[in-house]
């Protein structure tokens, strides 16, 4: 009987020990090509198909679906080892089949969190994971990636299509809209996560240099070189000792069906690839066997049918891509656009490609659909023939124009009615959105600095080294676009007039914008290479300052920018009108040197002022600037030059004027 109790007592020490050393042995890494096998830990509307494809929510309204690697990875450096314990890399191929065509809801996250338990959690735009009370806490210990089909205003959500990097919070610290770097067309292609297609996301994270990297592309296609989102964050305090991979979905008003095909996790090295080949298929929309009927009908109805539709078609069409085209124009074919790729290009001038509105009229973002080339479709009417023929004369010049500091104009295309002008793409908007308001980041004087030199160096070009002189007679803030790299380009050439190396200008209207006109053109309204040098100087103390030429709400002595600059020299103390938000980060003699060269430029008298090419040499310290003149003589404005400011309505006074006999689209902004 003892014999009998040892040999039991040694089998159960030996299970618990047996039991002890598989516990002990933590996942590193796994592999699934479907589920079947996986034996997740699911709950809500989350299943697994006999196929092995893994659905997180149906098409009932306000589901949640989580689905769980059943065991914890422990992500606790100070209990490993290893110095690079928190990094981890997975792939997966998900789908997400929306309710309708354009309308689903509300995406899926890929998700590290403490506990697979997520009583509490809502759906809708809290894809299962929080609640309106424990969001943004940090005691949730929380990380996702999300894939969000859903733009909610709360969590200042980019659009209702985009990957993002949450921590503890449904609020992106990084997010993108959806879309895979292209090799070749070597930039980013959208894609539409509700399109019911698979896609590969990636996503790597590096503990050693804080790195995390998301990465998006079509089934079937290699992991791009270039991630969607790169972002520096530091997971020690969010990834604790024992953590749960996983997935995490929800539905609301309106659905979708999200599926994940396959999925591989490493926690010491780069996820397992998957073959495309072995992932279980997406089922077909169940509600299309309802839409297969009436397959007998009578051939004559049909025929009928077919062959007013097709007409009707085709009127329409003809309708919908209708220009405007004269035999003159023939000579400007390759600078002619057409409507129908304009339409294309701009997705019909939908609202959501509109970067810009006003009097002028509206700027769209589009992609040219034979080329992939970005550019912006400037979309103004007129309804008048006369000076046309002139008028296109003048764009086609301004095509002509090559520097790297102007706004490439591309072309033109003509509907009744609507005048189109398709210009360069720039990313970073117009400048006067970083100077004088929030949306945009701010420059530090290295970058504005860099700007007013190209800025001055386009001018220089247009005045002096083209073919023709060039007066825009409209330079300030609002007309200079930065690029991807926030170089400056001087745009909108509404305004320009072109004429011959030592013609003089003849024209008697007054154009331009109130804070930027030169004296001369209140009296003679001739412009000239010298009142662009003016608005230039107006332009340097805009940059210097952050602030614009007129503000009326500031104290009288304040209002004209021109006069509080030049009453600061008097007292000698000019530096001190610069934009505050420089705080102490500007090289003092370049803000002095910038300063004292656009009151030089803002002199009374036309001859009196510098010449680009010699503004060109100050800013780049290529000549000595000279002595103010005492006292600022002739600089500012005359008190009769305030008076006929005064008078004038609104900002604009008038604007797209192409020649003195043209259609003139008078406007403001």
């Amino acid at each position: 009987m003892a014999a009998c109790l040892r040999s039991v007592h040694f089998l159960l020490v030996a299970f618990v020990s047996w039991k002890h050393l598989v516990l002990s042995q933590e996942p590193n890494q796994f592999t699934y090509h479907g589920f079947t096998e996986a034996n997740l830990s699911l709950n809500g509307g989350a299943r697994v198909h006999p196929d092995g494809l893994l659905e997180l929510t149906n098409k009932s309204k306000q589901e949640v679906g989580h689905a769980f690697f059943p065991f914890p990875f422990k992500f606790n450096t100070s209990a490993l080892s290893s110095t690079l314990s928190r990094s981890f890399s997975t792939y997966f191929v998900f789908a997400i089949v929306p309710e309708s065509p354009t309308l689903g809801g509300h995406g899926i996250a890929f998700t590290i969190s403490p506990s697979t338990n997520f009583t509490g959690a809502t759906a809708t735009q809290y894809l299962g994971l929080f609640n309106s009370t424990s969001l943004g806490l940090s005691s949730n210990h929380v990380f996702a990636v999300e894939l969000d089909t859903v733009q909610n205003p709360e969590f200042r959500d980019i659009n209702d299509n985009h990957a993002g990097v949450d921590v503890n919070s449904l609020a992106s610290i990084q997010s993108a809209p959806a879309a895979y770097f292209s090799e070749i067309s070597g930039k980013f292609e959208e894609l539409e996560l509700i399109s019911g297609k698979p896609i590969q996301v990636w996503i790597d994270y590096h503990e050693a240099d804080k790195l995390l990297n998301v990465t998006l592309a079509p089934i079937r296609s290699q992991k791009p070189e270039r991630a969607l989102l790169s972002t520096i964050i530091d997971l020690s305090a969010i990834l604790i000792d024992s953590m749960y991979v996983g997935f995490s979905s929800s539905t609301g008003s309106v659905s979708s069906y999200h599926y994940v095909l396959g999925w591989s996790f490493n926690k010491s090295g780069e996820a397992q690839s998957l073959d495309a080949s072995r992932l279980p298929t997406i089922p077909a929309d169940k509600n299309s066997g309802n839409k297969i009927g009436f397959k007998i009908i009578l051939p004559l109805t049909t025929a009928i049918v077919i062959v007013v539709a097709i007409s009707a078609s085709v009127y329409i069409t003809k309708k919908k891509y209708e220009e405007i085209r004269e035999d003159w124009e023939q000579q400007y074919g390759p600078q002619r656009f057409s409507y129908r790729d304009l339409y294309k290009a701009t997705k019909g001038f939908k609202d959501k490609e509109l970067l810009g509105s006003g009097g002028f009229g509206k700027v769209y973002r589009g992609v040219l659909p034979a080329s992939n080339l970005r550019v912006a479709v400037k979309k103004v009417s007129h309804d008048s023939h006369q000076g046309m023929k002139e008028f296109i004369a003048e764009i086609a010049s301004m095509g002509r124009l090559r520097h790297r500091n102007l706004v490439q104009l591309l072309g033109y295309c003509r509907r009744k009615g609507e005048l189109f002008l398709v210009y360069d793409y720039m990313p970073n908007g117009s400048l006067d959105k970083f100077l004088f308001t929030n949306e945009k980041p701010r420059l530090d004087w290295v970058q504005r600095y860099q700007i007013l030199r190209g800025v001055a160096s386009a001018l220089l070009y247009l005045h002096e080294e083209w073919e023709q002189v060039v007066v825009h007679r409209d330079v300030k803030s609002s007309n200079v676009l930065l690029d991807s790299d926030l170089n400056g380009r001087l745009g909108d050439f509404g305004l320009a007039r072109f004429y011959d190396h030592g013609a003089i200008l003849q024209t008697t209207r007054v154009v331009g914008t109130l804070g930027y006109l030169a004296p001369e053109l209140t009296t003679t309204g001739r412009s000239s290479t010298n009142s662009d040098v003016f608005a230039f100087g107006i332009f340097m103390l805009e940059m210097a300052c952050g602030r614009k030429p007129v503000e009326l709400q500031k104290p009288p002595e304040e209002v004209l920018l021109l006069d509080w600059v030049l009453e600061c020299w008097h007292r000698g103390d000019i530096v001190s009108t610069r934009d505050p938000r420089l705080e102490s980060n500007y090289e003092i003699e370049e803000v002095e040197l910038v300063l004292k060269l656009g009151l030089l430029c803002a002199h009374r008298a036309p001859t009196s002022r510098p010449s680009m090419r010699q503004v060109v040499q100050y800013l780049d310290k290529n000549a000595t600037l000279p002595e103010m003149p005492a006292h600022g003589a002739g600089i500012g404005l005359h008190p009769e030059d305030h008076t006929f400011a005064s008078r004038v309505s609104g900002d604009y006074i008038s604007s797209y004027t192409f020649s003195d006999t043209d259609m003139i689209l008078t406007h403001g902004r």
